[in-house]
């Protein structure tokens, strides 16, 4: 099962630049955008829905601002439209797929990088996930959430650790809450599974030149259920177009 992430920053303007042309090529599974900045009603089902694909999307309240969704093949079981607490779900960071043998999730965690409160929101929305992520273990069937999580695992995960280790997206608080994820709650960072190397960042800054340079950070990712270790068969960032500052991540599951 081919799986692709993107934070589309803009789905329109994604869709402009040709993400749609690439979206055809690689005949993916399942599709996961973050970002959308659009409702519903302004996507041209001609230009935004590739033909044989069941197209679901969780909207923000306020317009061209934030929002997910979901392309898949398959036609799922059930549809979930946010985690059941309304400041996240009224932003549009949560919209799940249940399919046959495997639960999808494309999700936006929140930035902190405005200021305290959003901080702080972003730190609430890790707690309310703690207990989502809890219970869609306890299901035993096996998921993925993909996404924009806001957050670099590792210094391996960006290229100036030193200089962010005070700024939102490396704290380390972001980065022990993403230790314990990976290590009490025993998720798998599908990327890692197949790519060990450094240097493999999914978003750059459009500040300076940083995207000439790879002055990235690894953001996106495909954190999958304890029972998928060993099922990821290829691992892959897209940089040869550019759709939007941060890069498609593609991962190949064997199920």
């Amino acid at each position: 099962m081919k799986i692709i992430t993107l934070n589309a920053n803009g789905i329109r303007a994604a869709q402009r630049k040709g993400f749609f042309d690439w979206f055809a090529q690689e005949k993916p599974d399942v599709v996961c955008i973050q970002e959308t900045k659009a409702q519903l009603d302004q996507l041209a089902p001609d230009l935004f829905i590739p033909q044989g694909y069941h197209f679901f999307q969780s909207d923000a309240v306020k317009k061209g601002y934030s929002g997910v969704s979901v392309y898949c093949k398959q036609e799922p079981k059930a549809v979930q439209y946010g985690i059941d607490w309304q400041p996240f779900d009224s932003e549009g960071r949560w919209l799940q797929v249940d399919l046959e043998d495997l639960t999808v999730v494309s999700l936006y965690l929140p930035s902190g990088t405005s200021g305290d409160e959003r901080q702080n929101f972003k730190y609430a929305s890790m707690d309310k996930l703690e207990v989502v992520l809890q219970r869609m273990i306890d299901r035993e069937k096996p998921f993925v959430v993909c996404g924009d999580w806001n957050i670099a695992h590792k210094k391996i995960d960006i290229k100036n650790w030193r200089g962010n280790q005070k700024n939102s997206g490396f704290l380390p608080e972001e980065r022990a809450w993403m230790t314990k994820l990976f290590e009490e709650f025993g998720l798998v960072d599908g990327f890692r599974e197949t790519d060990d190397r450094e240097e493999q960042y999914t978003w750059w800054s459009n500040r300076g030149q940083a995207w000439a340079n790879n002055t990235g950070w690894r953001i996106d990712y495909h954190i999958a259920s304890e029972n998928l270790k060993g099922k990821v068969k290829t691992a892959g960032i897209y940089k040869d177009e550019r759709f939007s500052d941060h890069a498609p991540l593609t991962l190949e599951y064997d199920l």
